[in-house]
């Protein structure tokens, strides 16, 4: 009979199959029935996987912009699961070379429908290899919310995929169906940490994943017609203990889950209301380079070279987006150029050195968070076509305040409005941006305050060390203009009354400069300057009299062709409550003759001539002590005055000569901890403090706003070239480039250097202090090992 039974293969139609599942096909045999039973019985699992693994893409996606990202995540669910599914026949050592294959055919995809709509330049290779390469930090660091783009798609597109594959395998071809709800467990877990305080609370996506993760659960579970029960066969009293032995099991896990519910239970309702880690604290956002730290240092050089072509510009401004405000004076009412200015960088930070961006910027996408207008202004939309010719850095030009980039990876910080291009600017470089120019309320200005408190405070410090005539002269100003916008207006016109603009004064902006750009003769240099020190001038009196100020640098363009190194200036902005960032114009107009300071403002000489400084009044401090009388009481005899004065003179011998061992010996501890402890990374760093401090201990200090290249042409000067009449040294000065270059591949590469690096830098360093300190005088060298400077300086 059995040869006579007909076989049913993959081929009967569907409705043969339905016939033969249901049981009434009578041509239909046992074998495949229970086949079909177990593949139906078995359908729950594979769904279950799919929407564990898919909801965190849902997860994931309140903080990217549009669905895209969902989307992808769903189908890379249901595309690994369902390779798994297919491949269960064959051997386990091919499911997983198929399922990577349909991985990267998929990535593929997904990457180029993602650059499609961003937008990106470049071709498929090269965005897929670069979101390779940079996928995970600028997820990071990206600005929410966060568009996908290649480098933000790929890594949970990739692990969405690998979870799904790895949770088919244990499920499905293990039989372990819990085990294989880990990585889906796992992914949906760090979805929600990368959310992190970004979004609200996941309540209705955990839920659904709790109810098909316990549905999967109980379908699998589920005893099928030919599952036998495992203690119906043996003999009442096996079947007993074996009954036994399950209950005691029972009670046992009850136990365990009860007793951890009781133990993390309040633990865990306790960190429902807390806020959630944010990982994107950890990741450094990108930088900008040393170079563009303080922009403003750069406007003398580019005076000095006017015509050297920066950047060209095309603008498309749109006609029925222009704003039309009033002809009323003011730096509220731009001009035609005003409307055309294009930002590069915004500087809040001023330490009484120098002016620093001080910005945080985060990996943005084409559309840029939208910025809420003060009420009563006016919106114009400016659209321009910029292409880099010889700029350099990585600040992005651009009108303010952008809010859609192509043709270009940015990132962005929302509180200045600026852009940055992470991998710097190259000539030829063309990207477009679409900017919405504010242009507040003139009549609201004469009314308006200046906010105050600590959301302001980086932008109204003052640093200690402000020379008195600028406080003076700050006092003379808010003075007579008790309004804040008043205040503005004096300092605007004092500086554009007084001062001449000049193309060839040096750079500098702390406050010796300042002081000397104010109140220096005329016929010495002072009195004239760059729109550096206007700008900054402008700032530090602006914040003496209470108004929060920033410095901001940039290019005044027509709307169209070149912009030059010529068109490069800074101009000042004053923050008003209910208006916003204001920009003035302290520059004096071309044609006006500027007035002598002393007609305006005399300072004050700090100290009184000799002739005027009053004379002390002698008084006599106490009554002459009387005579002894002849005769009297003979005076007792003490201490002799030899003994004293040799005493006192040897006991200070000692204090000093262990003040000094104590000075050597802290020396030395600070000079191995920097040359010898620490990653080699903080070593090399060391070893530049070493050769900075030993500059300084010679009477040649470095600043600030040095690169580490121009601190060592400083260094080479610093020490004679060995001769045979005067030795040195031999290789030194070749030694410090070589330290300049590794300080800075620590600058732009942590974690690259090595420790023979590191031993070769505290090598150039031990050198180069040695030879430095041999070119001094000999009274210098015994002093050097002992100067306290290196152990205070910052």
């Amino acid at each position: 009979m059995g040869r006579d039974q007909p076989v049913v293969t993959v081929r009967d139609a569907p409705a043969d199959v339905e016939r033969a599942a249901t049981g009434s096909d009578p041509a239909a045999g046992p074998g495949q029935r229970r086949r079909i039973v177990a593949a139906l019985r078995t359908a729950p699992v594979p769904l279950a996987l799919i929407v564990m693994t898919a909801l965190s893409g849902v997860v994931l996606g309140r903080v990217y912009a549009g669905p895209l990202l969902p989307q992808l995540v769903a189908v890379a669910a249901a595309g690994s699961v369902l390779v798994g599914v297919a491949a269960r026949r064959l051997p386990s050592w091919l499911v997983a070379p198929l399922s990577v294959l349909a991985m990267a055919a998929f990535t593929g995809w997904s990457m180029r429908l993602a650059a499609a709509r961003a937008d990106l330049p470049g071709d498929l290779a090269d965005v897929t290899v670069d979101a390779a390469r940079n996928g995970i930090p600028r997820l990071l660091t990206a600005m929410i919310p966060v568009e996908p783009t290649p480098d933000t798609l790929l890594v949970p597109l990739v692990a969405t995929w690998l979870a799904g594959l790895a949770a088919a395998e244990v499920a499905l071809r293990g039989g372990r169906v819990l085990a294989g709800y880990l990585p889906a467990v796992l992914l949906y877990a760090g979805a929600l940490y990368l959310v992190g305080p970004n979004a609200a609370p996941a309540l209705w996506p955990t839920v659904v994943f709790v109810a098909v993760a316990a549905l999967g659960l109980l379908t699998s579970a589920r005893p099928g017609p030919d599952v036998v029960d495992p203690v119906a066969g043996p003999a009442p009293a096996l079947r007993a203990a074996v009954r036994l032995r399950l209950a005691a099991g029972t009670v046992f896990g009850l136990i365990v889950v009860i007793g951890l519910v009781a133990a993390l239970g309040p633990t865990v309702v306790a960190q429902v209301d807390g806020r959630p880690v944010d990982p994107r604290r950890y990741v450094e956002p990108p930088r900008v380079e040393t170079l563009d730290e303080n922009p403003l240092v750069r406007i003398s050089g580019w005076a000095l070279h006017p015509e050297q072509e920066l950047l060209r510009v095309r603008t498309d401004q749109p006609a029925s987006d222009a704003a039309s405000p009033d002809s009323s004076a003011g730096p509220a009412d731009p001009s035609p150029e005003d409307r055309a200015r294009i930002r590069l960088a915004v500087l809040s930070d001023y330490d009484g050195v120098t002016w620093r961006v001080g910005a945080t910027y985060r990996n943005a996408g084409r559309i840029l968070p939208a910025v809420t207008p003060a009420s009563g202004s006016t919106i114009e939309t400016v659209r321009q076509e910029i292409t880099i010719s010889e700029l350099s850095g990585r600040l992005l030009p651009a009108v303010a305040t952008p809010r859609e980039v192509s043709g270009a990876r940015v990132a962005y910080d929302p509180l200045t409005g600026t852009l940055i291009r992470p991998e710097g600017l190259t000539p030829g470089l063309r990207y477009t941006v679409t900017s919405d120019r504010e242009h507040p309320d003139d009549n609201l200005l004469s009314i308006a305050d200046v906010p105050a408190g600590d959301p302001v405070g980086r932008v109204l410090r003052v640093p200690d060390g402000v020379p008195e005539p600028l406080r003076r002269l700050a006092a003379q100003l808010a003075e007579e203009n008790g309004a804040p916008y008043a205040r503005a207006t004096a300092v605007e016109e004092f500086l554009a009354e007084h001062y001449r603009l000049v193309a060839d004064a040096p750079s500098g902006h702390a406050y010796p400069n300042l002081a000397f750009f104010l109140f220096g003769p005329r016929n010495g240099g002072g009195q004239r300057g760059t729109s550096e020190q206007f700008a900054a001038a402008f700032a530090v009196l602006g914040r003496l009299t209470g108004l929060p100020t920033r410095v901001v640098v940039g290019f005044e363009s027509t709307g169209d062709g070149p912009v030059r190194a010529g068109d490069a200036y800074a101009w000042p902005e004053v923050l008003f409550d209910g208006v916003g960032w204001v920009p003035f114009d302290p520059l004096p107009r071309p044609d006006d003759e500027p007035r002598p300071v002393e007609e305006d403002f005399r300072p004050t000489p700090e100290d009184p001539p000799p002739s005027e400084a009053p004379q002390p009044s002698v008084e006599p401090t106490g009554s002459p002590e009387p005579a002894a009388a002849p005769g009297g009481p003979a005076p007792r005899r003490g201490v002799p005055t030899a003994v004293l004065v040799g005493g006192g003179t040897g006991g200070l011998l000692l204090l000093v000569g262990a003040a000094l061992l104590v000075l050597l010996a802290m020396r030395r501890t600070l000079t191995r901890g920097r040359l010898e402890r620490g990653d080699p990374g903080e070593r090399i760093a060391g070893a530049w403090r070493e050769v900075t401090d030993a500059l300084r201990l010679s009477g040649r200090p470095v600043g600030t706003d040095l690169a580490a290249t121009e601190v060592a042409r400083l260094a080479r000067s610093a020490v004679p070239v060995p001769t045979p009449a005067t030795p040195g040294p031999p290789g030194v000065t070749a030694d410090v480039g070589e330290l300049a270059d590794l300080l800075n591949q620590v600058g732009f590469a942590p974690g690259s250097a090595t420790g023979e690096q590191a031993d070769r830098a505290a090598g150039i360093a031990r050198a180069y202090v040695d030879g430095l300190r041999a070119s001094r005088p000999r009274w210098r060298r015994l002093l050097w090992p002992i100067h306290p400077g290196p152990l205070r300086w910052r």
